[in-house]
């Protein structure tokens, strides 16, 4: 009998520090929104509204909606200067005023960087890989120091944008076996800037196409051998509006064969759907959410990718407002 109460007692007591736990992990975890076209976008004549259509500051009604974190890119000479480092400092300060935490997207070019493209800078296309390396170093602290400097705390970093293909090509290009010290020296580099700037801020590595745990383990089992420093593993997703399910069991199943491969928490650092399949893009977040949530504190958010992008906006369609500058149902996941 004795040993029954006392183990009653053991599992009370486990339930209730569980129990304290929830909170902490649901007030930590982002509910995150891209929304570095913002500053672009009104300066374009372009306005955000709410429900009764009166115009609002998006960060306010991007609050309203329980979104608690902020994903900002930054280039680092762009045409036109937006998402360069003043662009990304209004943006960021708009961030902080409604209490949200900020990441900072490093795409080290002038320009998008993803799969297909990663074009260095044009002011360091000459470079050899040790300067590439100190280009690296120099500019993800610079921008981190600025934004140090005018009250903006930084939550997260992303040293490099959907790296499969590696960065700074053709030297950071990766493929095979070849070019992997390459890479890891210039992540290495991106990762102790940011440590020096931001001690407690998280490093984020980030790959494209979430489903594809092949990918992902191929890509981190070579930049671990080659000495590559990281602290959370980050991953796009878009899935389709027909057979979402089945991508999102994916995704999860690569999240899960991160952490325990790799012992690292994970992060959705970016998904989205077409703008007017709302109801659809809801119920796929709301899933992605539940499924990443289940991970506890090894899964650490998940971030809308530009929901503020108007239908019409540079040909992008997988926003989440409506051609009145309203969000739609999506976000109503979150």
């Amino acid at each position: 009998m004795n040993r029954m109460i006392n183990g009653l007692r053991r599992t009370v007591a486990g339930l209730a520090l569980l129990a304290a736990a929830l909170p902490a992990l649901a007030a930590t975890f982002a509910k995150g929104a891209d929304v570095s076209w913002v500053d672009q976008e009104e300066s374009s004549g372009y306005v955000f509204r709410n429900s009764s259509g009166t115009q609002t500051d998006p960060y306010v009604l991007l609050k309203g909606l329980n979104v608690n974190s902020i994903r900002l890119r930054v280039w680092v000479n762009p045409s036109g200067g937006w998402s360069n480092g003043a662009d990304m400092l209004n943006e960021a300060k708009r961030a902080i005023a409604q209490g949200q935490r900020v990441m900072v997207d490093f795409h080290y070019s002038d320009t998008w960087a993803d799969p297909s493209q990663q074009t260095k800078p044009a002011a360091w296309a000459g470079h050899t890989v040790a300067q590439l390396q100190a280009d690296v170093y120099a500019h993800t602290k610079g921008i981190l120091d600025y934004l140090k400097a005018n009250g903006v705390t930084v939550t997260w970093v992303q040293v490099g944008n959907e790296i499969n293909s590696g960065m700074l090509w053709p030297e950071g290009k990766v493929s095979g076996t070849t070019n992997w010290a390459t890479l890891a020296s210039y992540i290495n580099n991106g990762y102790n800037a940011t440590k020096a700037s931001f001690p407690s801020a998280q490093v984020i590595v980030h790959l494209a196409n979430g489903y594809d745990d092949a990918d992902f383990r191929w890509f981190f089992d070579a930049l671990k051998a080659a000495g590559g420093k990281w602290d959370v593993i980050g991953m796009s997703h878009y899935p389709s509006t027909s057979g979402w399910q089945t991508t999102n069991n994916q995704a999860y199943a690569t999240m899960q064969d991160m952490v325990s491969r790799y012992g690292k928490p994970v992060m959705v650092c970016e998904t989205g759907m077409s703008w007017d399949q709302a109801a659809t893009a809801k119920a796929m977040l709301a899933d992605l959410l539940t499924k990443t949530q289940s991970l506890g504190s090894n899964g650490l958010g998940v971030f809308y990718w530009e929901p503020e992008a108007y239908p019409s906006w540079q040909g992008y369609t997988l926003g989440a407002v409506n051609a009145s500058g309203q969000f739609t149902a999506a976000l109503s996941a979150f």
